[in-house]
């Protein structure tokens, strides 16, 4: 009676534990997700091409692709090849049942294989992945969904350098302080500021581009690259498959497209985030208490500074632009140890790639768009960026005065040393740089009054900044009409 009653017991613990995990898996979307990529970061357009579905379409895109260039080329029979092409979509081939299978086989191209062969009719699911790898589909497949990502990633490269070009053309004469070393240098222009920053997005779209015709490429090699598998026309098959797939046929592979390429295109995304983090750092600097002379928006009637202080208007978007730049960086390592792998290839690049690429590519979106959202809200302050300008009682023109003594006649080093002991005074005993100029013997032999007033103005000494920003507008159209 005992071991009746233990048995029972035990079976009530089994169907409970059975009931626990359903409940789990059924609300795992909802309530367990674990990942911040997964309910916080990311945009829907980026996130939705490396989504599980749209990988398994990717996958069965190149297992179609072969199958068509076998069938074309006479390996297969073209009815077959037809077959599996119009079978080889996620309509048929379900994420479910490959998950399943490949949960028994503990092989993920295995499982793709046998799902899409259960649903091809007339034995046609016999030649599917006929003479390929698993890593001929991991690779193509990748290459496409990078291709996609890459798209995205242009858009809105495009997107955020139009509008610093604005920000550029708005700004091009709102005067300001440039700061070198963390001091107050010389007088520049906002738009110089957003100037450079676009014409550093111009260039990482141009490395982007690049990157993309190394590393979105096609293969169909076999085992290790030869196509032996495939016959005679094994090279024929590798290139036609390219071709259908729409991109450039690997040159010379082993095993795997040669990870260099990788390497290049996550190095360009670390590049493209490290620009991103440089528009970010530079406005929360500016943006603070003791600058404040350009923010981010902030939204009183909503949004929240700090739990406990009830003044902060923190600026997290560019702070959060600043710290995912600092993931997407560090997967440069990563990408740099795949390169070398065992002979004709191990395993140890793929988990590493299975989490690299899709966060690489998802996260560099994600602060391309929190970069555009944050320069279309951009707030000035005007006062403050006029206060700092003369906040050193004029020693930021002591360059002015030393090149303009020099056109009078004095001395290039001699103009050096009276402009440099009269600033030097001037900023120990909080005077202004002009009074004590006007004073010096020295100098009242080359410039007059008025002449100091005007060399001291700092609106009027910001060099050819305009038409900088002018050329490089009119560049810049020529790259957006290409």
């Amino acid at each position: 009676m005992r071991i009746i009653k233990l048995v029972i017991y035990y079976n009530r613990i089994n169907i409970n534990i059975k009931l626990i995990t359903n409940l789990i898996e059924k609300n795992r979307g909802d309530n367990m997700a674990i990942h911040p990529i997964e309910f916080r970061y990311g945009t829907p357009e980026m996130k939705n091409i490396w989504e599980s579905e749209n990988k398994l379409q990717r996958m069965l895109d190149v297992e179609s692709a072969l199958a068509q260039a076998e069938g074309e080329l006479g390996i297969i029979p073209q009815e077959v090849a037809d077959e599996i092409a119009s079978k080889a979509n996620t309509n048929y081939v379900k994420l479910e049942r490959v998950n399943e299978i490949e949960a028994q086989t503990k092989h993920d191209i295995g499982a793709l294989v046998k799902g899409l062969g259960e649903v091809c009719e007339n034995d046609a699911g016999e030649y599917v992945h006929f003479g390929a790898t698993s890593n001929d589909v991991v690779d193509s497949s990748n290459s496409l969904l990078i291709r996609d990502s890459i798209e995205v990633l242009k858009e809105k490269i495009i997107r955020l350098t139009k509008l610093l070009l604005k920000l550029a053309e708005e700004n091009k004469a709102k005067v300001a302080i440039g700061r070198t070393h963390g001091q107050h240098a010389l007088p520049t222009t906002y738009g110089m500021k957003f100037g450079i920053w676009a014409d550093e997005l111009h260039r990482q779209y141009d490395r982007l581009l690049h990157a993309e015709k190394n590393v979105c490429v096609a293969m169909m090699d076999g085992a290790v690259g030869t196509t032996a598998a495939l016959g005679e026309d094994g090279w024929k098959i590798h290139k036609k498959v390219a071709e259908i797939l729409g991109l450039p046929a690997a040159t010379i592979t082993n095993q795997v497209v040669q990870r260099d390429n990788h390497v290049e295109f996550i190095m360009v995304l670390a590049n493209i985030a490290s620009t991103l983090d440089k528009i970010g750092l530079e406005i929360r600097s500016l943006q603070r208490t003791e600058i404040m002379e350009v923010g981010e928006y902030f939204d009183p009637e909503k949004q929240m500074g700090s739990s406990t202080m009830p003044h902060k208007m923190n600026p997290i978007t560019a702070e959060r632009i600043c710290g995912v730049a600092r993931i997407i960086k560090s997967y440069v390592n990563a990408a740099l140890d795949n390169n070398p792998l065992w002979h004709e290839r191990d395993l140890t690049n793929s988990s590493c790639e299975r989490i690299m690429f899709p966060e690489s590519c998802i996260l560099t979106d994600y602060i391309l768009n929190l970069t555009i959202k944050l320069m279309s809200n951009l707030v000035f302050y005007d006062e403050n960026i006029e206060r700092n300008l003369n906040l050193t009682n004029g020693l930021i023109m002591a360059e002015r005065l030393m090149a303009e003594l020099t056109r009078k006649g004095m001395g290039k080093q001699t103009a050096y040393g009276i402009v440099r002991k009269n600033a030097i005074k001037a900023n120990k005993e909080k005077l202004l740089l002009s009074d004590l100029i006007l004073q010096d013997e020295e100098v009242s032999k080359f410039l007059t009054e008025a002449d100091v007033e005007e060399i001291m103005d700092p609106h009027t000494y910001i060099g050819s900044s305009q038409i900088i920003i002018d050329e490089l507008i009119e560049k810049s159209q020529e790259w957006f009409n290409e």
